[in-house]
Formats: C-alpha cells, sequence, structure tokens
C-alpha cells in the first residue's frame, strides 16, 4: 500500500515540475538599458591628479575632482513615441566607476533614434529637503535649502590660474530665472537606431568630454576665469558643458 502511495506522490510531483518549467518559459525575458559614461579630456580617457592636459589656448591644466548629474532622461522611438524615466537621478563621479552608469529596466523593446537628458536637478527636486541616494547632500553636490543643488563640479590646478595653489573651480547651480543654469542635451544615434530586444541587455556608451567644458560657446581662460562658485558667469559654463556628451558606441548582450 505504501509502495502504491510513493508512487502517486512521484507523479504528482513529476506533473506539478513540469508545469512550473512550462510557466517560466512563458515568463518574458528581462529587458534592460545600461547607460554608461565615459570620462575624456578631448581624445584621452580622464585621470584625476596626475595626468596634464590643454585646453583650447594652450593652457595645461589637471583635473582634481569631476560631478556631474544626470537626470530626466527620454529616449525617442522611430515611432516618435518617447519613453520617459521618471525620478531616476544619477550622481556621476569620476572618481568612482561604480556610479558611471544608469540602468533602466522598464524600456519597451523597439526601435529608438535619439535620448535625451538633463544636466542638473529640477525645480521639485531642489526644492524637497533633504533627500537619499544620489541626492543625498552627502554627496558634496548641495549648497543650501535656498539655492539647491550644484549640477555639475569641476576642480583641478593650472599654472594659468591666479588662484591660490593655482587652483580653479566651476560649481554650477541654480534653477531660478534668470539664473536658471538647468540645460538638456538631446543626442541622435548616428548610424542605425538602437534597438531593445527582449532578453538582451543593451549598453550604451556616451562619452563625457570636460574639455568641451572649457570651450564650445565660451572659451574658458584660466588666468581670467578661475572661479565659479555662484550664479555669476555660470551661464558661460552651463552653455559649453550642455555640449560635453556624445555617443561612442551600443553594445547588445543576452
Amino acid at each position: 500500500m505504501f509502495h502504491i502511495t510513493s508512487k502517486k506522490y512521484l507523479i504528482f510531483f513529476s506533473i506539478a515540475a513540469i508545469m512550473v518549467a512550462m510557466s517560466f518559459k512563458s515568463i518574458p525575458a528581462q529587458t534592460k538599458l545600461i547607460i554608461r559614461f565615459e570620462n575624456y579630456v578631448g581624445d584621452k580617457k580622464l585621470s584625476l591628479d596626475t595626468p596634464t592636459y590643454v585646453n583650447g589656448l594652450g593652457q595645461i591644466f589637471t583635473v582634481t575632482n569631476f560631478k556631474y548629474y544626470i537626470s530626466n532622461i527620454k529616449l525617442t522611438g522611430s515611432d516618435s513615441k518617447v519613453y520617459s524615466k521618471e525620478d531616476g537621478y544619477y550622481l556621476i563621479k569620476a572618481d568612482d566607476e561604480t556610479t558611471w552608469k544608469a540602468e533602466l529596466d522598464d524600456v519597451p523593446p523597439g526601435s529608438y533614434s535619439s535620448i535625451s537628458f538633463t544636466i542638473g536637478v529640477d525645480s521639485l527636486h531642489n526644492c524637497s529637503g533633504a533627500q537619499s541616494g544620489a541626492l543625498d547632500p552627502i554627496n558634496g553636490m548641495f549648497w543650501t535649502w535656498n539655492t539647491g543643488y550644484i549640477f555639475m563640479k569641476l576642480e583641478g590646478k593650472s599654472p594659468a590660474s591666479k588662484q591660490p595653489g593655482h587652483i580653479f573651480e566651476y560649481h554650477i547651480g541654480g534653477y531660478k530665472e534668470p539664473t536658471n543654469f538647468i540645460r538638456n542635451t538631446s543626442l541622435t544615434f548616428p548610424k542605425e537606431p538602437m534597438k531593445i530586444n527582449p532578453g538582451k541587455v543593451t549598453t550604451l556608451y556616451i562619452k563625457t568630454d570636460v574639455a568641451k567644458v572649457l570651450q564650445g560657446k565660451n572659451e574658458i581662460d584660466f588666468s581670467k576665469l578661475s572661479s565659479v562658485t555662484d550664479f555669476h558667469n555660470s551661464d558661460k559654463i552651463a552653455d559649453n558643458y550642455v555640449n560635453m556628451f556624445s555617443i561612442i558606441r551600443i553594445s547588445n548582450e543576452w
């Protein structure tokens, strides 16, 4: 009698196992987009403290600190539909590679022709008091409850600077008109649309070029403008860093 019961249990569990396996197969494969920011100075990878770089005026400099906020990521599909990442705030720190990426787990599969995002933090979150994660004031990117977040921080040294220790420092923030330095940038995929496929991890590599913070619409001369830590001259830096991004490549992996 016990032998027959054991067989029944064996058959029952075998059928249950098959049904569970079949149910797992019916679950859609996870889709993930990783946006990885690679920090450069011109055509050289950014390395803090030791390497010497040259700006557009021939002034040599070293970078000691580089941080910036990315938010409000949007992807525009080839069909003109827009995917928007709500409440996604990312602080990219040059000295911490673990912060160089934004992971999006819910991007609908399809083809996308462009990506846009904000450099900075929107007015709502500038006024929301103490926050956590990337927006935690412990990250050293917050001024006061009145003036809010620093959107981009670039610090270093140059013999051309007349500051003590030959330092330069650009701390750019501000969300109220007429001193609103939030900037939005848009990048079109140069060769073909970016394809997001179920079951694949897509990685989009974006270049962030420090050299373009120092030149572009405004040529930054360390001997004349080596410190920007409030609204004075912040527009000169912000109007440059809006163009510091470009697409490197796209990769897809199972």
